[in-house]
Order: C-alpha cells, then sequence, then structure tokens
C-alpha cells in the first residue's frame, strides 16, 4: 500500500470517529455498564447469558471459559449464531450484539461438588471507535452434587495454523496487542506476535488524547538489529514485547481513557504491513495517597545521596561509604599511574627490602596522598572554588600529561625514578636516620600523585566539596575525603606491600612489566592530551602507540624453543595489539576519528545522530530559555559540557547518540552551557547552579523549576539515563 492510500485510509478513520464518536466519547462507560451476563446451569452445561447494551458489541473470538475447580473438566463453548463484521481493529470478526448465549459442556465432575468457580474473559468495542481492553470476570456456579463422567470420544490432532501455512496473515491477527495496568502510575502493553513476524521499535508511538493523565516516556526493552530494506539496520521484536508507560495524573478517582497507540511490523522475507493507528480504552484503578506519595518521590541523584551521607550520617557511616567509593575509585583509568609509581619506588629500595618496610612505605604514600586531599579539598571546597574547572585547564591538562611522558620514559629505563637526592638528604636530616627520610619523601609523592588523580571528576569528590561549600561543614567534608583517599589506597597497600615478594627482582620479566607500564603512561598522556588535540591527531597518536607496544612485545620476533605457555600469551597480545594498531591506521586514512570503532567508514556502519543542544553562556541566557520553556510547557533538560571533560564526550558519543534516549526527550527543550573557557562568565554560571564542574546535567519541571535531587554528575550509560528520564520527563 502506498503512501497516499494510507493517508486517505488514516483521514477516512479519523473523519468516522469524529462524526460518530464526538458525543458518546464525551461519556465513556466502564465495560461492567455495558457487557452484563447472567449463568445459569442446564443438562449438564453451565449457560451465560449476555446482556449488550445498544452500540456495543462483544468479540466471539475474543471469549474464553475456563475453571479451576478441583476435578471439573469443561467442554468447548457452544455459541448462539453471531452476525459478521468487519472491524478496524481485528479484521473479519463474528460479534454479538444486544443479546448472547453461550453453553459449555461439563463433561467431568466429581461427586459432592456444588460450585464450579467459572473464570470468563471477553472483549469489546464501541460502534464510536473505542475498544475496551481484554476484561476477565470470575463467578460461582451452583450445579446438582450428583457425579458426571467423561465419556468424549478421542479428538482428532488439530491442523496447522494459518499462521504457518505460509500466507500473509491480517495484520490484527499477526500482531494481537492487550494492556494491563501494574499500578495506578503504570500501564503494560503486551503484543503477542506471530512467529516469523517482528514490529518495529521505532515505530511506536502513544498518546492520551485527553487531559485527565499525561504520559511519561515509554520504556522499551532491547530488541533485536535487524537489516531491513525499507529501513536500513533497525531495532525489531520478535515473538513478544512488554512495553511500560509511566504515567502522571492529577485526581485520584478511577479513570477510563483512551490511549491512541501507532505501530508498524513486518512478515519476514514477505511483506510490510502500512502503518496502523489502535484506540485502546484503558482503566485506571483509584490511587491512594501512599500511591501519590511514592510517585512524588524522586530518583535521587548519586550526588545528593552523598551529600545527605555526609550532612545526617554518623561519623562513621560517613567514613565507612566515602571509604568504599574509594576502593571503587581506585580501579578508575585517574588511578592507574600511581601503580607505577609506587612500584618503582618500592623497586628502588633494593631487593633485600622487608614486608614490613615495602609496608610502612605504602603507608607513607598513602598518607600523603590522603593528607593532600583532606587539606586541599577542604580549602577549595570551603572557599566555593570550581576545582574541577581549575585541574581541566590547557595548563594543567598540559602539565600532567607531560607527567605521564616524563614516568613513561623512567619506565623505558632512561633514568631512575627516585626522591631527588637533595629532599631525601633534607628529609633524613629532620628525621634522624635514613628510613624516616624515606617515609617522608615517599610521603610527598604520594601528595604529588593525588593532585594527579584530581584531574578526573568524580561524584563523590563534587560531592564533598559541594557540602562543604554549601553548609561550612569543613570537618565532615575533610573526613569525607580522607576516608575516600584511604579507599583509593587499599589496592596500593596490597601492591606495595606485596612486590617485594611477588614480582621478581631482576630478569626479563621485570623489563616487560615496566615496559608495559610505560606503554600504560604513554597511553594516559595520549588520553589526557584528548581533550585538547584534534580527533584525527589522537587517533594517530593511539595508532603510534599501539604499533611500538606490539613490536616491543615481541609480535614481529620468533618464539623462543621451547616455547612456554607465558610466552605463547604474550605472543597473542603482542599480536593482538599490533593488528589494532594496524587497524588505527587504515581507520585513520580513511576518515574515522573514533578509536573503538576504527574502520567504521569502512564497513558502512551508518553515521550516528547526535542530540541537538541550543548553546548558552550566561546567566540571562538561561533564564530566558528556562522562560520559553515555561511558557511552553515543555520540560528543560540544561547539560553542561567542556571540551576538556572526557566524560562529557562519552555522554555524547554513546548516551546521546542513543536512539530511544533521543526519542525519550524528543519534547524536552535541550540547552548546553559551553564551559570550556571557564572565564568569568562561564564560573558566574556554574557558581549560581553550585556547580562544580562538567558533566552536570540538571533538569526543570514544565513550570521551569528545578527537579529536586534529580542531577547527574559524570557519565551514565543509555539504559541508566533512561530509567532516570522515566521520572523527570513524566
Amino acid at each position: 500500500m502506498n503512501r497516499s492510500s494510507t493517508f486517505i485510509k488514516t483521514l477516512l478513520i479519523c473523519l468516522s470517529l469524529i462524526s460518530m464518536g464526538v458525543f458518546a466519547a464525551q461519556d465513556v462507560k466502564r465495560p461492567e455498564k455495558v457487557f452484563l451476563y447472567t449463568t445459569t446451569v442446564s443438562d449438564n452445561q453451565l449457560i451465560v447469558n449476555w446482556d449488550i447494551e445498544d452500540g456495543y458489541y462483544l468479540y466471539r473470538d475474543k471469549m474464553a471459559y475456563t475453571t479451576d475447580t478441583k476435578g471439573v473438566t469443561l467442554g468447548e463453548p457452544v455459541y448462539t449464531a453471531g452476525e459478521i463484521h468487519s472491524d478496524e481493529f481485528f479484521g473479519e470478526q463474528i460479534i454479538f450484539r444486544n443479546t448472547a448465549r453461550v453453553a459449555i459442556p461439563i463433561f467431568n465432575k466429581p461427586n459432592g461438588t456444588s460450585k464450579i468457580k467459572l473464570h470468563i474473559k471477553s472483549q469489546g468495542c464501541a460502534d464510536f471507535g473505542l475498544c475496551y481492553p481484554p476484561q476477565k470476570w470470575t463467578t460461582e456456579i451452583r450445579v446438582p452434587s450428583t457425579p458426571i463422567i467423561d465419556l468424549r470420544p478421542v479428538l482428532p490432532v488439530a491442523t496447522k495454523s494459518r499462521a504457518m501455512a505460509g500466507a500473509p496473515l491480517p495484520v490484527t491477527e499477526a500482531f494481537r496487542p492487550s494492556i494491563n495496568t501494574t499500578d495506578p502510575f503504570t500501564l503494560e502493553i503486551w503484543w503477542d506476535i506471530e512467529p516469523g513476524y517482528y514490529l518495529y521499535r521505532d515505530s511506536f508511538a502513544f498518546r492520551l488524547p485527553g487531559e485527565e493523565a499525561q504520559l511519561g516516556a515509554a520504556r522499551f526493552p532491547p530488541g533485536i538489529m535487524e537489516m531491513d530494506v525499507e529501513f536500513g539496520e533497525t531495532e525489531v521484536y520478535y515473538n513478544t514485547v512488554v512495553i511500560r508507560l509511566p504515567l502522571s495524573r492529577p485526581k485520584p478517582e478511577a479513570l477510563l481513557v483512551e490511549l491512541e497507540v501507532d505501530y508498524q511490523g513486518c512478515k519476514k522475507e514477505s511483506i510490510c504491513y502500512p502503518p496502523e493507528t489502535l484506540l485502546m480504552a484503558v482503566d485506571l484503578p483509584r490511587a491512594t495517597s501512599e500511591d501519590f506519595q511514592a510517585r512524588d518521590i524522586a530518583p535521587i541523584s548519586e550526588q545528593s545521596r552523598l551529600i545527605k551521607v555526609i550532612s545526617e550520617s554518623s561519623l562513621f557511616g560517613l567514613m565507612s561509604v566515602f571509604l568504599g567509593l574509594g576502593l571503587l575509585l581506585s580501579l578508575t583509568p585517574c588511578c592507574l599511574p600511581m601503580v607505577p609509581i609506587l612500584s618503582g619506588i618500592i623497586a628502588g629500595q633494593g631487593e633485600n627490602i622487608t614486608t614490613a618496610r615495602a609496608f610502612w612505605l605504602s603507608l607513607s604514600y598513602v598518607l600523603g596522598m590522603a593528607f593532600t586531599y583532606t587539606i586541599a579539598g577542604a580549602i577549595f571546597g570551603a572557599a566555593g572554588t570550581q576545582i574541577s574547572a581549575a585541574l581541566q585547564t590547557p595548563l594543567v591538562i598540559g602539565g600532567v600529561s607531560v607527567l605521564f611522558i616524563g614516568l613513561a620514559l623512567a619506565m623505558f629505563g632512561l633514568y631512575e625514578l627516585q626522591v631527588p637526592a637533595a629532599l631525601q638528604t633534607r628529609l633524613t636530616a629532620i628525621g634522624n636516620n635514613q628510613k624516616a627520610g624515606s617515609f617522608f619523601g615517599v610521603a610527598f609523592m604520594g601528595a604529588i600523585s593525588a593532585l594527579v588523580v584530581s584531574t578526573c571528576v568524580a561524584p563523590p569528590l563534587v560531592a564533598a566539596l559541594t557540602v562543604i561549600a554549601q553548609t561550612g561543614d569543613v570537618t565532615r567534608g575533610a573526613l569525607a575525603l580522607f576516608a575516600m583517599a584511604i579507599g583509593m589506597g587499599i589496592p596500593l597497600l596490597i601492591i606495595g606491600t606485596s612486590a617485594g615478594n611477588l614480582l621478581p627482582k631482576a630478569g626479563a620479566w621485570m623489563e616487560t612489566i615496566k615496559a608495559a607500564f610505560g606503554f600504560m603512561m604513554l597511553g594516559l598522556a595520549i588520553w589526557m592530551m584528548s581533550r585538547l588535540l584534534p580527533a584525527s591527531i589522537t587517533m594517530g597518536l593511539y595508532a603510534t602507540l599501539s604499533l611500538g607496544a606490539g613490536i616491543r612485545f615481541g609480535a614481529l620476533t620468533s618464539l623462543p624453543s621451547p616455547a612456554t605457555s607465558i610466552s605463547i600469551l604474550g605472543k597473542v597480545i603482542a599480536v593482538v595489539i599490533l593488528i589494532y594498531g594496524g587497524a588505527l591506521v587504515v581507520g585513520l586514512l580513511s576518515g574515522s576519528t573514533n578509536p573503538l570503532q576504527p574502520l567504521d567508514h569502512i564497513s558502512g556502519t551508518p553515521a550516528t545522530t547526535h542530540l541537538e543542544f541550543e548553546r548558552i553562556k550566561s546567566v540571562e541566557d538561561f533564564e530566558t530559555a528556562r522562560q520559553r520553556a515555561a511558557t511552553t510547557g515543555a520540560p528543560l533538560m540544561l547539560d553542561f559540557y567542556a571540551d576538556w571533560c572526557v566524560s562529557c564526550k562519552e555522554m555524547e558519543h554513546y548516551t546521546f547518540t542513543n536512539p530511544r534516549v533521543q526519542q525519550a526527550l524528543e519534547q524536552a527543550i535541550l540547552i548546553q552551557a559551553d564551559v570550556t573557557a571557564n572565564d568569568e562568565v562561564d564560573q558566574a554560571l556554574l557558581a549560581h547552579f553550585g556547580v562544580f564542574g562538567p558533566p552536570t546535567i540538571v533538569f526543570f519541571d514544565r513550570g521551569g523549576k528545578e527537579i529536586p535531587d534529580t542531577r547527574i554528575v559524570g557519565y551514565q550509560n543509555a539504559n541508566e539515563f533512561l530509567q532516570h528520564l522515566d521520572y523527570v520527563l513524566q
């Protein structure tokens, strides 16, 4: 069917609904008011008599009659004659109007059974276009207590269904929807999809035409990527799909509302159906005051939770939480440089270092790092300085990158990494002996390492700085930072203490380990500089690094004879690194700038679409956008971004390009504050919102007010972000 015929069909349906249902839609009746039934027993049969109000009808094929009464067996229902009806929702159907009689044979009933519980399932529609969801009824019917013995003949095996016969099914048989209300604020739409058929995820759209309730962003399960002739690679659903629809409602009373559903599907390797629109009745149950209170509780952001921990929890709870967060932060790339620094310090003590001395040196390093966090964090936080922005200036990023390169050169053996002799001598004199002096020197190196790590924005650090700046509680904020630093240092204590026993003191193995750390340092230097360099240059540097690492670790050299398992594994890793470096080179020459997908231009991967933000600079720009959003009744999302912010780029590349995220934000006004320059105007905007740095996302409701406790600080993947949007965009 071409577009014009589809448009004409849709127009005719809309005109029909308008002409037939304007008055009726104003007084939608509940299903139990228009579909009435009574039950009797006659000659070992259960009789169900339906009384259907004028203007309404029931589908025969949507009826079902079952029982769970123990020992009772019911036969196939026998219906009175109905009428053929060409239905816009379910195709050609047999329907009942006014009255209907259904006889259900009782084939088996144990002696003494006096009641049968009958479960009735039905579905009907109104002539003006409203289709009710499937209804379930339960009734108990008194029957004679005399037994009934099952004497049915053996029935023949059923033949193949039409779905397996090869001919395409009518659209309403291929895709069968039903709707359920899981709670007063959530709908679930179930689609039963015939085998060999599928539905497009992007074709779904949901609307509530009335003003009784408003829909939030639909939540879809992951589908299957299908190469479609019409749309290219697209996400589809087979067999079954359940879609959740959150909604908001101003009143607690039970409601019966109309839901418009757009969908489109295909039969695999056969026809594609035109877009369809379905009108479904939604029976919303009454909402209690507890339901409304639970609905009004926002998903508290990670930063807000941590601020509450600092402000309200006990001192022990505070220290415990941030100790665990620090342990998690120790697994991030930002903390990686501290491993070779400490390992080099321990190795520099000589081959005869004891486990006890290795532990005390490691502890000195960790305490030096913790001291820096505690003092510097309290000072910056109490002063209200934008610490993350200050540490992300080109000068600081360049300086840290040079430091990484210097550490890498030390790992390659160009010079020895140790505390300067003059400083070590002075510290030795202060401590009266060489050992104590070494402890002070190692603590100094830990303090320097803490400044390197601080170039990364982390929600725990931002939360501690925020509460210090906002509440003036420097003591609790400083203790939180101290505990976080100790948590970050626990793996370093383990590595430093065991280094004397677990790692060989000399030989090729140690040289390989040092070289690996050296390449890691160079990789971190490139990662830091990627915030300032063009993407093509960054990709070229990664390619050079990968090729060099592959060659250094033996990708082009022969294995020793005899070859050990370790040498074979090392050879495989080196070859993989070399191949990856070659892929980076090929990708760079083809125009790609994504190191994670270097061959995307060659493989024909479709270009990703990005969210379109309106850029703002000042507080005045924001107020203009906020007032415009409030006037139109649209939600507002403010994203703080900077070119030097790696997590910002991760959000843009992985989260904001997700089609589901883009669909959820279609009705929202999106603005972005680019604080790359970190000038006075940028700092004034950051201070206006109490933001310490990007990435930070702030949400505003349809009235232009910020939604409390919903800020996002740091990176979130698409699924986490969608769950957050489920509340803020309702």
